[in-house]
């Protein structure tokens, strides 16, 4: 998408070509001029969770990296967010692999023995998932119960406001992973190191963002609270406890920017189900999946706890 550079004519923030209201102010934005041989967007949506690529005559009708599911093309004729910055893969096909066998082996007493050697790759797909890099000027004001100040209480009421600054603030656009894999993903993330075309391994593909700015001016406000709400927590409150915080803000300044960051999304199959593994991009120590329960240690635990129980019991009724 072409950023179009205008100002909201209140607040004087920067607007994007897809904004129907100013991200700061919310006032109304005027209709953007368009090209009038603006082309229709070939893509390729998932028929399960619905993420997007770009359409590639290669490709055909793949299955979904990120489910597995099949594949259909439909026309676009909105405009689509593309990525601007594409955060480089610095782990290799194989270190994706040798990160799966290390998660596999670190099992816990309710996963089968044998999960790592009977384990099966499926598929592993490179792939950029989208997201907004956002700057941020923000007027947050908090209210919440410390222990400062209490005497003879346990708490007392304490209030404030802040103002703050944040800077690379990355909140997904993604449909094929879910926010709390996306969530777990982005702390690990150079942003310092992103390129303007993709570098990775052979057949990576680019999810597509499916939202527009001012579509997920929600999931940035949240992701401002969120921030906000941590630095609060962290530098602004008085005593050594609280309770009850809650965090209003304000933004007085926003500025966007289109990022792709890297992962593999492998399935695996142990027994006769697939299993799916996210594989962070840039840091191998980053997986994040599914394993298999072992039912027959369920089981057993279950009976010698039953058993216990009634031994217990027993000893206590004869005394």
């Amino acid at each position: 998408m072409s950023v179009i550079e205008a100002q909201c004519q209140r607040c004087h923030s920067r607007l994007e070509a897809e904004d129907l209201r100013c991200p700061v102010c919310a006032l109304p934005t005027p209709r953007p001029p368009r090209s009038v041989d603006r082309e229709s967007a070939r893509i390729i949506r998932c028929n399960t969770c619905g993420a997007t690529v770009a359409y590639s005559v290669e490709a055909q009708a793949p299955k979904c990296a990120f489910c597995a599911s099949e594949m259909h093309t439909e026309t676009q004729e909105d405009p689509i967010d593309q990525a601007k910055h594409f955060v480089p893969f610095r782990v290799g096909t194989d270190e994706a692999h040798e990160a799966l066998r290390a998660f596999l082996g670190k099992g816990g007493f309710f996963r089968p023995k044998d999960l790592a050697s009977r384990a099966a790759v499926d598929s592993l797909k490179p792939l950029w998932w989208p997201g907004w890099k956002f700057d941020a000027a923000v007027e947050a004001t908090w209210t919440a119960d410390t222990d400062a100040g209490a005497r003879r209480s346990d708490w007392a009421p304490h209030s404030g406001a802040t103002r703050l600054v944040l800077h690379n603030i990355l909140v997904s656009a993604s449909r094929g992973l879910t926010q709390a894999e996306t969530q777990k993903l982005t702390p690990a993330y150079e942003l310092t190191q992103a390129k303007p075309q993709p570098e990775g391994p052979p057949g990576a593909q680019v999810e597509l963002f499916d939202v527009t700015r001012s579509g997920a001016r929600r999931q940035i406000l949240a992701g401002v609270e969120h921030t906000a709400r941590e630095y609060i927590t962290r530098a602004a409150l008085p005593g050594r406890r609280h309770r009850n915080l809650r965090v209003a803000v304000a933004l007085s300044g926003l500025g966007t920017a289109h990022y792709a960051l890297p992962a593999y999304v492998l399935a695996y199959r142990y027994g006769k189900k697939l299993y799916r593994v996210v594989v962070h991009g840039q840091d191998p120590g980053c997986v994040l999946g599914e394993k298999p329960i072992s039912w027959a240690k369920v089981a057993m635990t279950v009976l010698a706890a039953l058993a216990v129980l009634v031994l217990m019991f027993l000893v206590l009724r004869k005394s």
